[in-house]
């Protein structure tokens, strides 16, 4: 389908699979069960878009945003539990995974 519309998709999930214009597809290995929340995929979008208004291509600012939402996911649910996990706590620990990316 990301050939045929020449489009990024990216399909959410324990593993989100980001799938390129070009028939490309990368797994994500950040993430957990407990991202499965009303708002997740919002702040996945913001991320997304944040990257892109720096600057970075489609491509980058897909990946770079899909790592670090499962990441921050991960920090979160590591203090917080998965059973708990909300989408404003994956925000709340976004400075912590950008640090792991320096």
């Amino acid at each position: 389908m990301a050939q045929h519309l020449q489009a990024y998709i990216l399909l959410k999930g324990h593993y989100s699979a980001l799938c390129l214009p070009t028939g490309k597809v990368y797994f994500n290995p950040t993430g957990n069960a407990g991202m499965a929340t009303a708002g997740s995929g919002d702040v996945l979008t913001g991320i997304i878009t944040g990257l892109l208004a720096r600057g970075y291509n489609r491509e980058d600012a897909c990946i770079v945003g899909m790592y670090l939402h499962g990441l921050a996911g991960d920090l979160a649910a590591k203090q917080l539990g998965k059973e708990s996990l909300m989408a404003g706590d994956i925000v709340a620990y976004l400075p912590q995974a950008f640090e792991f990316l320096a």
